[in-house]
Order: structure tokens, then sequence, then C-alpha cells
């Protein structure tokens, strides 16, 4: 394989964790905020504090994979 082809399959497998990532951060924020909420009893509010958390680390995470993907492709 030439070098263009290696960096192609490299990019797509690097962003093909995208969706991967973004629902981990999301998942792990609803989980942390329901916890939170069952042990101090302020349903549903934790969780959705965490929940907007979560959705804010995903989209930071979104937009560092975009940076890194384009310096890979300039």
């Amino acid at each position: 394989m030439d070098d263009e082809t290696k960096k192609m399959f490299k990019t797509l497998g690097y962003l093909s964790t995208v969706g991967l990532s973004m629902g981990i951060a999301i998942g792990l924020g609803a989980i942390v905020g329901y916890y939170l909420d069952k042990k101090f009893g302020t349903k549903p509010w934790l969780f959705f504090i965490f929940l907007g958390f979560g959705i804010a680390a995903a989209f930071k995470n979104l937009h560092l994979m975009y940076k890194k993907a384009k310096d890979i492709f300039e």
C-alpha cells in the first residue's frame, strides 16, 4: 500500500470512533447524575445537570477529534 492509502485508512479508523466517544461521554454523565439523584434524593435535577455536562464533554471531544483529523489531512 502506498502512503496516501495508509493515511486514509488511519484517518477513517480514527474518525470511526466519534460515535462511540460521544455515546460514552453522554451515557457516563447520565449514569453519574442518576446515581447522585438516588443518593441525595434530588430527582431529577442532578441527572439533568450531569447529562448536560456529558453532552458538553461529547461536543468538546468531537471538536478535538475534528481538529486532529484536519491536521492529518493537511
